[in-house]
């Protein structure tokens, strides 16, 4: 029998007060059917989670792009976050060197041109709109645009924006960003698939099992969840949610899942604050407020049962051995996640636990698909909006304003 790659999928833990939400299971329903329609339905943003779902870019078109051995992304939040989670996940397996440029930093603009060759590096810019600031800061600070460069890949709204008329006055290779996918939902589009491809992984095989989630099976628990959840965030006892990572190669999938939650949720005075915290390090110095401080937390634990066979093995004489002599570090760690969660569970603090069972294509694209749907149906319960981020644009709108 094949194991499940994502124990949570089917059988993670929840650690939460039983609350009514009888009134919520009606409007579960109704929201469940409104978005498996949405699935199949063109032009609407859950559509790449669609097995027919058509990537804007053919493959025979990227071939010619596989030699290059350094690839740079630059981009801002979702534009490049999955992108990050995809290789941070992948990271042992990948041949080719990456570089992320997802802020405004000088140092690293500086170190970057001193250390490589830009004419052999290739660039992918992503930006939904094409205008994004930070974005087309990063571009133009690197001074790569060139008649016909070859070198370059450009991924944005076919509208009028900079990127997209960049890409046409100086004939550079274009994918189009649909306009009606916003850009923390896009990881499963071309936004992240496409630099998955270059770095070699099976794209197939990530979209593979990305719709699992509306089996009848995985329906009852995602129903479960939510509204378990929106009972929490409703008794507005909870300000934060603490995502507990012992899974080194899940911190940038967290980092992605950050932003989904903050800007999907966090609106009309509602949402819970995502933070992530690396663990066992945090043990020795967040623990502490976490178990006794303010009990306004919901933690996710996340971890991974693949482990490598190598031990410790103590050498420097019998009377030193100890506990450890012949222990994995997987052990270990596994030991230290199970002793907070039986220390959560006597102090009544409610968290969920995730077990990653495999590192794999299929995985990865199921936990996007996962805290996805889950997030678009919490909004959704909570009557907010999941798609969009006002606040963040009339910012936008303002920083515009000072640098003109």
């Amino acid at each position: 029998m094949k194991k499940k790659n994502i124990s949570s999928i089917n059988n993670f833990s929840i650690n939460l007060k039983k609350n009514s939400h009888s009134n919520l299971s009606k409007k579960f329903e109704k929201i469940f059917l409104e978005i498996s329609n949405d699935v199949k339905t063109k032009k609407k943003t859950l559509n790449i989670l669609d097995k027919k779902f058509k990537l804007n870019f053919k493959i025979k078109d990227l071939k010619k792009f596989k030699n290059y051995k350094t690839i740079t992304l630059i981009g801002m939040g979702g534009s490049i976050l999955g992108t990050e989670a995809i290789y941070n996940f992948f990271q042992k397996k990948i041949k080719k060197k990456f570089y992320f440029f997802n802020n405004l930093d000088e140092n690293k603009l500086y170190d970057f041109k001193k250390k490589e060759n830009l004419s052999k590096v290739l660039f992918i810019i992503i930006s939904k709109s094409g205008n994004t600031i930070e974005t087309l800061s990063n571009l133009f600070s690197l001074n790569i645009i060139k008649k016909n460069s070859k070198n370059i890949i450009i991924i944005s709204e076919k509208k009028n924006n900079l990127l997209f008329s960049l890409s046409k006055e100086f004939n550079l290779y274009y994918v189009e960003h649909r306009n009606y996918v916003g850009g923390r939902y896009s990881v499963l589009s071309e936004v992240g698939i496409l630099p998955s491809y270059l770095m070699g992984i099976n794209i197939f095989k990530i979209r593979s099992k990305i719709s699992e989630i509306f089996k009848t099976t995985n329906k009852k628990l995602l129903k479960n969840n939510t509204l378990k959840i929106v009972n929490l965030i409703n008794s507005k006892k909870f300000n934060n949610i603490i995502f507990l990572n012992y899974c080194p190669e899940l911190e940038k999938f967290l980092y992605w899942n950050q932003q989904l939650l903050a800007e999907s949720l966090g609106k009309k005075n509602k949402g819970l604050l995502p933070m992530v915290s690396n663990a066992p390090k945090d043990h020795h110095s967040l623990l502490q407020l976490y178990l006794d401080g303010p009990k306004d937390n919901l933690f996710y634990i996340f971890s991974l049962e693949e482990s490598l066979n190598k031990k410790i093995n103590i050498k420097t004489g019998t009377k030193f051995k100890t506990f450890l002599d012949q222990k994995k570090i997987s052990t270990i760690k596994d030991a230290q996640k199970n002793a907070l969660i039986k220390t959560l569970t006597k102090k009544n603090i409610p968290f969920r636990e995730f077990r990653i069972k495999k590192i794999n294509e299929e995985t990865i694209g199921k936990l996007f698909s996962l805290f996805i749907i889950e997030t678009i149906v919490v909004g959704k319960l909570l009557n907010v909006n999941p798609f969009d981020q006002p606040a963040v644009e009339q910012v936008k709108i303002y920083t515009k304003e000072l640098l003109n």
